[in-house]
């Protein structure tokens, strides 16, 4: 497993859009590669506004937007086209605003249709695409994710992962029902820890005071079922993009200089 590694920036918007620009460049690397890009998309506030700085930088008709296979972490188990749903909202923030492939956009099913009222089945059937879309050289049951986007909550869950609740002790299943979250709407679809941490980078995207306590847990050695982000490890890299305020818990030492 990789190591943390933490930027500070001085405020929220600059995480935004400096995570928009380092994606941006991790994405045109991989694409010269001449591989397919895979991303898993986060929402938040910090999460989509990173996706509305992309759309607007010049450097966003870098990236071969058909050429990036795009998943969620976690959806809040709604009606297609609900605002508060996470595909719904990186839709109007960028990926109606490039030229995507619809084939390669996975949404997490909507609670409609074969799937109304019955998340676990959608569990399953997402958990069914990202195998589908895994290759051999993937040695597992999900893709092998170039990077994996997360917020995280001030309790320190990632995606809809929870401190001390079923889904954090999954193990097995790579995508999971989550019922009763602490945080509304209370039914949700999430990877899980272990589907998070096929990705070959993870970018962990706090901001805000409220998070400063979970942060430092997180990065001083808490164990993932207390703070579930302190699980959320990339293979090759895991990238810490804070401000000011989330950051305000950790020790001098531990933090690169703000930018």
């Amino acid at each position: 497993m990789s190591n943390n590694q933490i930027v500070v920036h001085a405020k929220p918007d600059l995480v935004a859009a400096t995570a928009a620009a380092r994606l941006t460049i991790r994405l045109v690397d991989v694409q010269n590669a001449r591989r397919v890009a895979s991303i898993v998309l986060t929402g938040g506030g910090t999460g989509i506004g990173m996706l509305e700085q992309l759309r607007r930088s010049p450097a966003c008709d870098a990236v071969d937007w058909s050429r990036v296979n795009i998943f969620w972490g976690d959806e809040r188990f709604l009606s297609s086209g609900h605002p508060e749903r996470n595909d719904t909202q990186a839709r109007a923030a960028l990926l109606d605003h490039v030229g995507v492939d619809p084939r390669r956009v996975h949404p997490m099913p909507a609670d409609e249709g074969e799937f109304a009222g019955d998340p676990e089945a959608a569990a399953e059937a997402y958990a069914k695409v990202l195998a589908e879309q895994a290759s051999p050289e993937d040695h597992g049951p999900v893709p092998g994710f170039d990077v994996c986007l997360l917020g995280m909550g001030e309790e320190g869950h990632v995606a809809s992962v929870f401190p001390s609740s079923p889904a954090v002790y999954e193990s097995e299943r790579t995508v999971v029902a989550v019922r009763n979250c602490p945080k509304p709407p209370p039914t949700r679809i999430s990877l899980t820890l272990p589907a998070i941490r096929h990705a070959s980078e993870v970018w962990l995207l706090p901001t805000g005071a409220g998070k400063a306590a979970a942060v430092a847990m997180a990065l001083g050695g808490a164990g993932e079922v207390a703070i579930p982000a302190a699980g959320a490890v990339g293979r090759r890299r895991t990238l810490w993009l804070l401000d000011k305020a989330s950051a305000a818990k950790l020790p001098r030492a531990l933090v690169s200089p703000y930018i």
